[in-house]
């Protein structure tokens, strides 16, 4: 409960970097976002795309002469450079523009750029100004292949004029040979490469396709021959997958199109590593590496919801890698394995790892809904709730040396985090154990522990923080944390009305989401996400959807789109992956309350807010089946849910607005 109000005028020191001026627009085509230029506007921005073998930060924008403008962040996560630590992957930023010697009728090109387009793509559509009758558009598309190292770049000439135009068009072939001593395996190419081009006369109506690529070898590697469009109807493929599973259905389309990009930036920063399918981060930072809070934790209880199996193959390889270091003298799993698997970090200690690993495999497994790999990853969750329960303090709370932000911020010696995650994973492991026959006393053994801590957690870090009735992240934590939410995402809410009145206090709520601490200037959007799943959780549905609707408007249409970010100041906000995952898990976990019970089973809560009459997930690919999940309001705060499993019903049911349901396959 809030005790006290604090002023408005706080509000001043909250105020975020960026602002809610919106450049995009949801385009009529579906999946897609567009900024409709008008005159003399400005406007830079930055997106990542990754693919197999090649990840790519695109920095774009339109000058005050009206022209495009692009900067080229390569990174190639399989390249490893010395040395071979997290952030050893070859990475080059080039402003390399095959069109730079183009001409049109014997003249340089000159551009005013009419709009840009995302939709898994990068687009930019351009008048060209050659003078009389003459007239041409340029439409530039950028993508990464989906399975080679390339950048693919298109550049469509259509000619809209009355008369014919002649174009030249170089034939580019430069290679960069890095430097031996910095490459694990010696010197790479970097390959900039154009079609043939030559002149090609285009009369009024006809367009030309001119493309070009950017790619990297290691010695002796044989180049890939690729073909533009092919690689283009290859990059749409896998976008269609990604965004036609696991599909969000709501009155409002700015919710419904953030859920389907998130999906896009979650699954394709998975990359094909000498150590398996490894999903990474992204951000020119973090590839060819997992970790426990990335990938364990905020990913892979989600890869099964979306049916896509390279995914769901990544998490497993995960985990196996995780594994491997399990040990009979207790010392912590690592943090991090980094490059393809040949290394590790530790740098921060023990943040609390084996609570994300354990957290994070046992949901995977029982959304997964395989006994086969379940049992493959029950030996790694055992190992990792005793390493947990060995670590409990006097107190009946789990000690760590930090949390997952690495001493960015203080974390004391026990966290709220930490011990929220290992209750979530008792209670997980406890369903698991009834479905692989562990027997009765490991599952209740299971259940038990989570009771009493449970009752630790509440005892320990409770307190009155700034006003406001909810927890002490550490013991002498007096200053509000975002990560107060923790409890409320695994369905503990006994302090949930004041931790929700703290959460979106003028102390910690922001233009751009939750500040990581009161007074600070620092956002982390992992932190805001967790926070909107867990307000949903609670049942405070009106106040969630409130700041959801916002959140996701200035993410998917304002300044800075059109995924979730890592964290401002730190990183400038890059596209991180697994935070768009945590978007999508808004609505798998906290909107419709989906939980796992079982590997054929699991429980509904649905929060359906009073504006909406109704909402639905459609192929929800959970125990490898492919449900549709809708909600609709009847009279009030009553609803009808009915559950389809591949066209056939499994349930349907007139309950009251957050009432929890069962559904067994």
């Amino acid at each position: 409960m809030k005790r006290f109000i604090v002023p408005i005028a706080l509000c001043i020191l909250c105020i975020a970097p960026l602002h809610a001026k919106h450049y995009w627009r949801i385009s009529k085509e579906g999946n897609s976002i567009t900024w409709q230029l008008k005159k003399g506007e400005t406007h830079h921005d930055h997106i990542e795309m990754s693919g197999k073998s090649v990840s790519v930060v695109l920095r774009y924008g339109v000058n005050a002469e009206g022209e495009f403008e692009l900067n080229k962040s390569m990174v190639w996560p399989m390249l490893r450079t010395v040395p071979n630590n997290t952030h050893g992957s070859l990475m080059r930023r080039l402003d390399w523009n095959p069109l730079d010697a183009v001409t049109a009728n014997g003249r340089a090109l000159q551009e005013q750029v009419k709009c840009i387009t995302l939709n898994g793509t990068l687009e930019a559509v351009s008048d060209l100004q050659l003078g009389g009758k003459s007239k041409m558009t340029l439409k530039r598309t950028f993508f990464p292949s989906a399975e080679h190292p390339a950048l693919v770049e298109m550049y469509e000439f259509a000619n809209v004029g009355e008369t014919a135009v002649t174009l030249e068009l170089p034939h580019e072939h430069t290679v960069l040979h890095t430097d031996p001593e910095k490459g694990v395996k010696g010197s790479y190419a970097i390959c900039m490469d154009t079609d043939k081009g030559g002149s090609v006369t285009l009369a009024p109506g006809q367009s030309f396709v001119y493309s070009a690529t950017l790619a990297a070898y290691a010695e002796g590697e044989e180049k890939a021959a690729m073909s533009a469009s092919a690689e283009l109807a290859r990059r749409k493929a896998l976008v269609d997958e990604w965004t036609g599973n696991l599909m969000l259905e709501t009155p409002d389309p700015v919710i419904n199109e953030m859920f389907a990009f998130s999906k896009i930036r979650a699954l394709e920063s998975i990359y094909e590593t000498k150590g398996g399918p490894m999903h990474g981060p992204g951000g020119e930072s973090y590839y060819a590496a997992i970790w426990a809070n990335d990938q364990a934790e905020y990913i892979n209880p989600y890869f099964p919801y979306t049916g896509y199996a390279y995914g769901n193959a990544s998490a497993l390889n995960s985990f196996r890698l995780f594994a491997r270091y399990m040990n009979p003298d207790w010392k912590p799993i690592p943090s991090s394995i980094v490059a393809e698997g040949d290394s590790y970090w530790n740098g921060a200690g023990d943040r609390g790892d084996a609570a994300m690993i354990a957290y994070g495999a046992a949901r995977y497994a029982l959304a997964r809904g395989s006994r086969e790999e379940a049992s493959r990853l029950w030996p790694l969750i055992e190992w990792c709730l005793e390493f947990c329960r060995r670590k409990i303090n006097p107190d009946g709370v789990v000690a760590s040396d930090s949390d997952e932000l690495e001493g960015r911020f203080p974390a004391g010696n026990a966290n709220l985090c930490t011990s929220s995650l290992y209750y979530d994973a008792l209670l997980s492991a406890a369903y698991l154990a009834d479905d692989l026959g562990k027997g009765k006393g490991v599952a209740k053994r299971y259940r038990d522990q989570a009771r009493q801590l449970r009752k630790s957690i509440d005892t320990y870090f409770a307190a009155e923080v700034e006003g406001y009735d909810t927890y002490a992240y550490y013991k002498g934590n007096d200053v509000l944390r975002a990560w107060i939410c923790i409890p409320l995402t695994v369905g503990i809410h006994e302090r949930a009305e004041g931790t929700v009145d703290a959460l979106f206090s003028p102390r910690l709520w922001t233009e751009n989401g939750l500040l990581t601490q009161a007074g600070s200037e620092t956002f982390w959007d992992r932190s805001t996400l967790y926070a909107l799943r867990g307000v949903f959780m609670a049942g405070e549905r009106e106040k969630a959807l409130k700041f959801l609707k916002h959140y996701s408007s200035v993410r998917l249409l304002g300044e800075h789109v059109p995924y979730a970010v890592e964290a401002w100041p730190e990183g400038g906000q890059r596209h991180l992956s697994a935070e768009s995952a945590l978007y999508g898990r808004i609505f798998t976990e906290g909107m419709f309350g989906i939980r796992s019970t079982g590997l054929n089973a699991f429980s509904l809560q649905p929060q359906l807010p009073a504006e909406w009459d109704r909402m639905a997930l459609r192929k929800v690919k959970v125990f490898n089946g492919s449900f549709d999940i809708e909600v609709v309001r009847l009279k009030g705060e009553r609803l009808r849910v009915t559950v389809w499993n591949e066209g056939k019903q499994l349930l349907e049911k007139k309950i009251k607005n957050g009432t929890a349901l069962n559904c067994m396959l």
